[in-house]
């Protein structure tokens, strides 16, 4: 099957670059380019492609607007090209709230430089979200909802009464400025009872003490995180640890955007930083985090050069079980890949609880599938209902 993409940048050259890179790949076909938002968004309704690369910052319209105006007239998959700055990571965070799958550090010199490099990225990135993504190409508008009658998966499904969002389960034509400032005003205006207030009788507890919360994430992880800490309370029991793939510039952004968002608190984790309940540290991008001590705390270390995830949800969550043998309650999201499986081994072995993301609900089925497939998870979960799961587990 040859996948389908749109190009648009501003920049001749990098349509230019792009073009010959993609074009060399049997599998993809460039059917077409644009130069700003606007054409991007009739091109995409023209053209239908599998995949869309796009700008963020672009004259007549921007990429964030795009990317909104696309998943709401033509869904379609799109990966966003970032500067590795602050102001590139916060937009590319913009992006994928409004919809897009995933981003690439757009670096000119290394396009020129190296060729094959860039190919192979490029290629297997498109490849990868063309045919994994949940897209949400439907006729149906992207902020309709839908009942799901089967909305946890286990030895003994449970059941629920709630719908869920369609797709990527957001309403795009909110802005996002607009979604952070109503975000803002519901975590000031919070109420500040006890977690047991958010218990539901359809879910079951946790039959083992739960000292630790542990996240990790890929492909769509920004925005499955988010919508998962948007249901914990400020008075959440017990720390919580995310490791999420990210380029080190972005994890300061993306930890500060979780902070502003949500009632736990949101830190981007330090060497030394001493674990609290009601707590989330974000692991940092190009580095590892493991948990040490006797009164357990984070380390932050370079770690092997050999490994392909820098963090590495395996790495994390493998020295949570050695530091809460049968006290984690680990959660496995979207993303691509099978990091974590190898971490979830550990922690099924110490006697702790894994749940995952459903596979309807996941942008690419990739990190929970590896789990799932390997039997360690105990539960697979719809996004919607991960942060209730969550708080009736551990309440």
């Amino acid at each position: 099957m040859t996948v389908s993409v749109l190009i648009v940048d501003d920049s001749g050259f990098f349509r230019k670059r792009l073009h010959e890179i993609l074009s060399s790949v049997s599998e993809i076909k460039v059917v077409g380019a644009a130069s700003n938002g606007k054409e991007a968004l009739e091109l995409a309704k023209k053209l239908h492609p599998d995949v869309i690369t796009m700008d963020y910052e672009m004259p007549i319209m921007d990429g964030v607007t795009a990317v909104r105006h696309i998943m709401s007239e033509c869904p379609t998959p799109i990966l966003m090209f970032s500067s590795l700055t602050y102001e590139g990571a916060r937009v590319t965070l913009d992006a994928l709230d409004a919809g897009a799958v995933d981003f690439l550090p757009k670096n000119f010199e290394d396009i020129a430089r190296d060729y094959g490099k860039m190919q192979e990225v490029l290629k297997g990135r498109i490849l990868a979200i063309a045919k994994n993504t949940n897209t949400g190409k439907v006729s149906a508008p992207i902020n309709k909802t839908e009942p799901v009658d089967k909305a946890i998966t286990a030895s003994q499904p449970l059941k629920e009464t709630r719908e869920r969002n369609n797709t990527f389960g957001r309403t795009t034509s909110q802005s996002s400025s607009t979604t952070a400032s109503l975000n803002r005003s519901a975590k000031v205006n919070k109420p500040s009872g006890s977690v047991s207030n958010y218990k539901s009788p359809a879910v079951k507890k946790i039959n083992h003490p739960v000292d630790i919360l542990l996240i990790g994430a890929s492909t769509g992880g920004p925005v499955a995180i988010q919508k998962v800490l948007e249901k914990l309370p400020a008075n959440f029991p017990m720390p919580i640890l995310i490791v999420q793939h990210m380029p080190a510039t972005f994890t300061p952004a993306f930890s500060e955007r979780l902070n502003s968002l949500c009632a736990v608190k949101v830190k981007h984790a330090e060497d030394g930083d001493v674990l609290q309940p009601g707590l989330a540290l974000i692991a940092p991008g190009a580095k590892q985090l493991i948990i040490v001590g006797s009164r357990p705390q984070i380390k932050i270390v370079d770690g092997d050069e050999r490994l392909s995830y820098k963090p590495s949800v395996d790495i994390t969550f493998g020295s949570a079980a050695k530091a809460f043998p049968g006290k984690v309650l680990a959660v496995v999201l979207t993303g691509m890949g099978a990091d974590g499986r190898e971490g979830c081994r550990m922690l099924k072995q110490s006697g702790s609880t894994v749940y995952t993301q459903s596979q309807k609900t996941c942008v690419i089925y990739g990190m929970p599938m590896a789990v799932d497939k390997a039997g360690y998870s105990d539960a697979s979960i719809d996004l919607e209902l991960m942060g209730e799961q969550i708080l009736n587990g551990v309440s």
